[in-house]
């Protein structure tokens, strides 16, 4: 099936005991057997089963497998938000004396993970210019575990040669892991062009509606984990094989550090799946045309959207993302008061911290989800005090644009 189809009937042909065609909610805690040998075998790895929904369960399984379909992975393992999903995916990869090389310009909890949490525990980030493919090989070393960029970095908005970077990281015998929340797998799936380990925040443009939280980790299938300097893993692929990561993360990580959905979140992203490959279409649309808008206003001192023709990575959205750009700009007005001023000012969209949303939302990056982080800090980042994020919602555009023309125009009465 096409995508389009997969992500409406994926994995799920309906309930045979109902006829039921939505999958259902199972909200249970644990699962009862018969016998106490029936259970010995399902954690004995003897029987397949339900044992604690921490670890698995149906709903949350459903998800999973559609997940691996859209994605063209081998399995998916569903979390409680995409920070646990990069959490997971790194705890199952690093230990105490390792590095990771990630790209500067991306989402600031991710860094704050990186640099603050891991930090604790030993282990070094080396941020990198995304833009700059050799500093991604110029940086690695013997301590070097994995590579992490976004498809396209939040708040930086640079695009990373992820075909390029893949090729160093298989050179290197590195994990390769990319956060495809911004895109999803309507605008590219990253395994075809090298990536190891997809990641997503499905609170956003999956889940579409700002319902639920929620993350998931997909193996793509293209790391060899026998071969790898992983020996918990490289163990486990004796048996597991291809599935040895997923396996490892499942049975160890993910279940001791109970990052898992609850059921009725994992239905609320079955939910948001269906409608997905329309609603990117319309997020895309409205994103490109309001940042021809902005561009176009000479009260707007820049505006920041891989799409516009003057972008460095208009070209490569061009060939990675099947000529779309997202649905994430950012821009800025000049300083931090003109900032404040324009998002007081909105009437239609709203300001809020959450991004993908079928609503037009907007913040100010540097006073919040960057606000941990000094000035010069935010500037390697890509983050300056006059920026305003702007995630680009499915309503008209020419709503859209009305709200930001009177909202610029009332942050600078005040200088008039």
């Amino acid at each position: 099936m096409k995508a389009d189809t997969l992500a409406i009937h994926g994995s799920f042909a309906g309930d045979s005991s109902s006829g039921a065609t939505t999958v259902p909610i199972v909200q249970t805690v644990s699962y009862a057997y018969k016998t106490a040998q029936e259970l010995a075998d399902v954690f004995g790895g003897k029987a397949p089963g339900y044992i604690y929904t921490r670890i698995a369960n149906p709903t949350t399984s459903a998800l999973e497998a559609r997940l691996t379909e859209l994605e063209d992975g081998i399995g998916c393992i569903a979390t409680s938000s995409g920070m646990a999903a990069i959490a997971s995916v790194v705890m199952g990869l690093v230990k105490t004396g390792d590095e990771i090389i990630a790209s500067a310009g991306i989402f600031g909890g991710t860094v704050s993970l990186f640099e603050n949490t891991l930090g604790r525990f030993g282990v070094r980030t080396n941020f990198v210019d995304a833009a700059d493919t050799d500093q991604f090989s110029k940086a690695i070393n013997n301590k070097t575990k994995l590579i992490f960029i976004e498809t396209i970095g939040n708040p930086g908005m640079d695009v990373p040669d992820i075909p390029a970077i893949a090729k160093i990281a298989q050179e290197s015998n590195i994990p390769f892991v990319v956060d495809n929340t911004v895109t999803t797998p309507f605008l590219i799936k990253p395994g075809e062009f090298g990536a190891d380990i997809i990641v997503h925040s499905t609170s956003k443009f999956i889940n579409g509606h700002g319902t639920a939280i929620g993350g998931a980790i997909v193996d793509t299938g293209n790391y060899n984990w026998a071969a790898g300097p992983f020996e918990d893993i490289k163990h486990l692929s004796k048996n597991m094989r291809r599935l040895a990561f997923l396996a490892y993360l499942r049975n160890i990580i993910y279940r001791d550090l109970g990052g898992c959905p609850a059921p009725m979140n994992s239905f609320l992203m079955l939910q948001g799946l269906e409608t997905l490959s329309g609603r990117m279409a319309k997020h895309c649309e409205n994103a490109e045309k309001l940042a021809r808008f902005l561009k176009a206003n000479s009260n707007v001192s820049w505006v920041n959207y891989p799409g516009l023709a003057d972008s460095e990575f208009h070209e490569r959205v061009g060939k990675l993302f099947n000529g779309r750009s997202g649905g994430l700009l950012t821009f800025g007005l000049g300083d931090k008061q003109k900032a404040f001023r324009f998002i007081d000012s909105l009437k239609l969209a709203k300001n809020m911290a959450n991004l993908g949303d079928a609503k037009t939302l907007v913040i100010h990056p540097s006073s919040t989800i960057f606000h941990e982080f000094s000035i010069a800090e935010q500037d390697k980042m890509g983050v300056s005090e006059d920026m305003v994020r702007v995630s680009v919602g499915i309503e008209d555009f020419e709503d859209i644009r009305n709200d930001f023309e009177q909202a610029i125009e009332k942050a600078l009465e005040v200088e008039k």
